[in-house]
């Protein structure tokens, strides 16, 4: 399986990248994996992983910057119905609009808004950094084994508000409620980091890597 994780100078490729081959491995699961900005490794992939790290706007220019990139991942993604996974801002990404310093748009692939995490309780410090419980909300292929209650890696000061609450797969609760992972058709992104999530990250992954949509 050809997997293009795109680098784009916005993610933790490196960790990414250890995590992708050590859950292939673990579950003898054969992964051809580029890091890469090329345009066309990314038209050849047979699935695609968004990792996002910073604030949204810097990462929607930074993919932009890449020329006929974000075409190819519309083609890729939208149209080829390619798997595509995007973490943390990645998943941000394909918000239709981020408010993080304003209003920028995304790429439009699920209705809605990134917005800031403002928790009810003022004790709650932000960014919201460490490991919260997930709660599924529904099944999904990506999250077959992954029980309610087990925990996550979250860095984040902003979270994805879905138009659809029928795109939420999983949230979690810090001073209230907000997705941990959305989903709709071949397309996933998690708020949390599967790399930095030890034997459930690797699990999701390893799913992923499985999934033919």
């Amino acid at each position: 399986m050809r997997v293009a994780l795109i680098d784009y100078g916005s993610g933790n490729l490196r960790s990414a990248a250890k995590a992708l081959e050590r859950a292939a491995a673990d579950n003898a699961l054969a992964l051809n994996l580029a890091v890469t900005n090329s345009v066309a490794e990314v038209q050849a992939a047979d699935a695609i992983v968004l990792p996002g790290v910073g604030a949204f706007a810097d990462c929607y220019r930074g993919l932009a910057a890449l020329d006929g990139m974000i075409d190819a991942l519309r083609g890729q993604v939208l149209e080829r119905g390619r798997p595509f996974l995007g973490i943390c801002v990645g998943m941000q990404l394909m918000a239709s609009v981020g408010r993080e310093h304003g209003e920028h748009q995304g790429l439009g692939w699920i209705g809605g808004a990134v917005e800031q995490l403002t928790p009810a309780d003022p004790a709650l410090k932000i960014p919201h950094m460490g490991w919260n419980q997930l709660e599924p909300l529904r099944p999904h292929p990506v999250l077959a084994g992954i029980a309610a209650g087990e925990h996550a890696y979250f860095v984040h000061s902003y979270h994805f508000r879905p138009d659809q609450p029928g795109d939420m797969l999983a949230e979690t609760d810090y001073g209230g409620r907000f997705a941990a992972m959305l989903g709709r058709d071949n397309m996933v992104g998690t708020q949390f980091h599967p790399e930095k999530s030890q034997a459930t990250g690797l699990r999701l992954l390893a799913n992923f890597l499985r999934w033919r949509p």
